[in-house]
């Protein structure tokens, strides 16, 4: 594909980059806890605008396909699906995970980019780094209760980078549980790039179905699970 249009609103990071030809050629990118339905179109077309490029021009749209926050990860996937439907053009769909552990292509370990899931949980993939920069995936994302992550990488015998916002909230019990093993990506180095949504498109297949396309949650939203709970305790009584 020739022009690409990243999107990725996962958490409290609002994503936009375009890609050309393989070279990504804009990157817009805030931390900033604010409404994303007011800000993300507006930020795709200043995008847009300052590349002189016409939404008529896209040749398709990537977007972060979650985990990540229920509502941010929605919210970035209904506008790109939107764009692709209204413009009938492909969709590309990418793992926040898989997008976040790019921040680590070079580092020569393993990579696990991690999103706090709450209650002691975390959305996490494990990945290989590997010497041309490219990352292989060794564990497959899923929810993982912390205990169980740090134990499969209490194995290991290489250095292990975690990536990710949310890392802070750990860390403590990260060290306690791995010591010299954990080493963890610097404040200063974004914990994703839009740009890395854009590269990693060009590898993959566009979505089949547009319309029908959902979020990977890998979990139901709490609201959900309370419902079923309650629904639970109902029919029991």
């Amino acid at each position: 594909m020739t022009t690409l249009l990243g999107i990725d609103t996962s958490s409290y990071r609002l994503g936009v980059s375009v890609s050309k030809d393989g070279v990504v050629i804009a990157e817009y990118s805030t931390t900033l806890k604010k409404n994303h339905a007011l800000r993300l179109m507006p930020a795709v077309e200043n995008v847009l605008n300052d590349l002189e490029i016409k939404p008529s021009d896209l040749d398709g749209i990537a977007v972060a396909k979650g985990p990540g926050s229920y509502t941010g990860v929605r919210m970035a996937v209904t506008t790109a699906k939107t764009l692709a439907w209204s413009l009938n053009i492909p969709l590309i769909a990418v793992s926040t995970l898989e997008m976040m552990a790019q921040v680590g292509c070079y580092f020569n370990g393993l990579v696990v980019p991690l999103i706090d899931a709450r209650r002691g949980t975390a959305f996490a993939a494990v990945y290989q780094s590997k010497c041309d920069g490219s990352l292989e995936e060794v564990v497959e994302e899923r929810h993982f209760t912390l205990t169980a992550l740090l134990e499969k990488l209490g194995t290991q015998d290489q250095p292990i980078l975690f990536v990710g916002e949310d890392v802070a909230l750990h860390r403590e019990k990260i060290e306690m549980e791995l010591g010299p093993l954990a080493q963890f990506a610097q404040k200063s180095v974004p914990s994703a790039r839009a740009g890395a949504l854009c590269a990693l498109a060009q590898e993959k297949e566009p979505v089949e179905n547009v319309h029908g396309f959902t979020p990977d949650y890998h979990r139901l939203p709490e609201a959900e699970v309370n419902w079923q709970h309650a629904q639970q305790q109902r029919n029991e009584s």
